[in-house]
C-alpha cells in the first residue's frame, strides 16, 4: 500500500509583527521604521514554533514553499522535505506572497500554510480562491477568521486537515485601514471569503465591530466600576479598544484608542506605549496590573494582576 503524501504550500511574510513592539500599530510599509526603533523580526520565530511540531509528526508530508526568509531557511532547520516553487525577491513583497500562492496551486497542494497578519491573509485568500488556507499568528492586526489561536495550534490545524479529521469551513478575511488605524480610529473592512481548516477553540473567530445603546451603557457601568478601584497606587496598563477607551474617559484622560497606555492613580502614565515601556515599567513599580477586553489569549512571563 502506497503512503499519502500530503501536500502543504508554506510561506512567512519576514516582516509581520515587527511594528507591534514599538508601537507602530502595522508594519505595512513601515518596516524600515519599526527597525530603526529597535524591532525585531518576529514571524520566523513563530513559523519555526509551528513547523517543529510538524517535523514530529509521523504522517508524510512535503512542502512547497517561497526561497530564503520566506519559507525555505525555516523548512530546512527544522529537518523538513520541500520544493521551493517560488524564488522570492531579495525585498520580499505582496507580489511574491501572491506569486509564491499560485506556484502552490500548480504543484496541487492540500492546504497554503503562511505565517503573517490580516494583510498576509489578504494577499494569500487574493490569489487562491477556494483553497483551504491557514494563518500562523505573527501579524499586529489579526481580525480574520483564518488564523489559529497560536502557531502550536496551527500545526494541530495543519495535521488534522491532512489526514482528513477536519473539514474547512468560509471565513472571513478582514483588515483594518491602517492610516486611520495609527491615528486612533479603527475602521474594517472585509476582502473576502476564504477557507480554512477548522476545530473549535483552536481557531480565532473573525472580531466583529459593533455598537448599540445597550452596548454604550454597559461600557458606562464597567468604566463607572473601574473608576472606582483604579485609585489604589497601581500602575494599571490599559489594553486597546473602545471598552476600555471608555475607562479612560471616564477618569479624565485621553486614550489612545488602538495602542497601549498606563494610568496611576487617575493620571497618565505612559501613553501608547512599547513593549520596552512597559517592561521598565514592570521592573520599577511594586503594583501593576493590566485591564483588557480578553478574546481568549494569556499573558506569560511575568507577574502581575490582571483585571478583564
Amino acid at each position: 500500500m502506497v503512503e499519502k503524501v500530503g501536500k502543504i504550500g508554506f510561506l512567512i511574510n519576514p516582516i509581520a509583527g515587527m511594528g507591534g513592539a514599538v508601537g507602530l500599530k502595522g508594519t505595512d510599509g513601515l518596516a524600515a521604521a519599526a527597525l530603526t526603533r529597535g524591532a525585531k523580526p518576529q514571524a520566523a520565530v513563530r513559523a519555526r514554533a509551528c513547523l517543529h511540531l510538524l517535523s514530529l509528526a509521523k504522517e508524510s508530508i512535503h512542502f512547497f514553499t517561497a526561497s530564503g526568509e520566506m519559507g525555505e531557511d525555516e523548512l530546512r532547520q527544522c529537518g523538513l522535505q520541500y520544493t521551493v516553487a517560488h524564488v522570492a525577491r531579495e525585498e520580499s513583497s505582496s507580489l511574491d506572497t501572491r506569486q509564491a500562492c499560485r506556484a502552490f496551486l500548480e504543484n496541487g497542494v492540500d492546504l497554503i500554510l503562511f505565517c503573517g497578519g490580516d494583510g498576509t491573509a489578504r494577499d494569500v485568500a487574493s490569489a487562491v480562491g477556494p483553497q483551504p488556507i491557514l494563518g500562523i499568528p505573527a501579524g499586529v492586526k489579526m481580525h480574520s477568521g483564518v488564523f489559529a489561536i497560536s502557531p502550536q495550534a496551527a500545526a494541530q490545524l495543519a495535521l488534522g486537515f491532512v489526514r482528513g479529521e477536519l473539514l474547512a469551513r468560509e471565513t472571513e478575511i478582514v483588515d483594518v485601514d491602517e492610516e486611520l488605524y495609527r491615528t486612533g480610529e479603527l475602521q474594517t473592512r472585509l476582502y473576502a471569503i476564504a477557507k480554512a481548516p477548522y476545530q473549535p477553540v483552536l481557531v480565532q473567530e473573525r472580531k466583529r465591530i459593533y455598537s448599540s445603546s445597550n452596548e454604550d451603557e454597559f461600557k458606562d457601568q464597567i468604566a463607572l466600576f473601574a473608576s472606582e478601584f483604579m485609585r489604589d497606587g497601581s500602575a494599571y496598563i490599559l489594553g486597546a479598544g473602545t471598552t476600555i477607551a471608555r475607562i479612560a474617559e471616564h477618569l479624565g484622560v485621553e486614550k489612545t484608542l488602538l495602542g497601549v497606555d498606563v494610568l496611576q492613580n487617575g493620571k497618565l502614565l505612559l501613553k501608547d506605549a512599547s513593549e520596552d515601556d512597559l517592561l521598565a515599567l514592570l521592573d520599577r513599580e511594586k503594583s501593576v496590573k493590566v485591564i483588557v477586553s480578553p478574546i481568549g489569549a494569556h499573558i506569560r512571563g511575568r507577574s502581575f494582576g490582571l483585571i478583564g
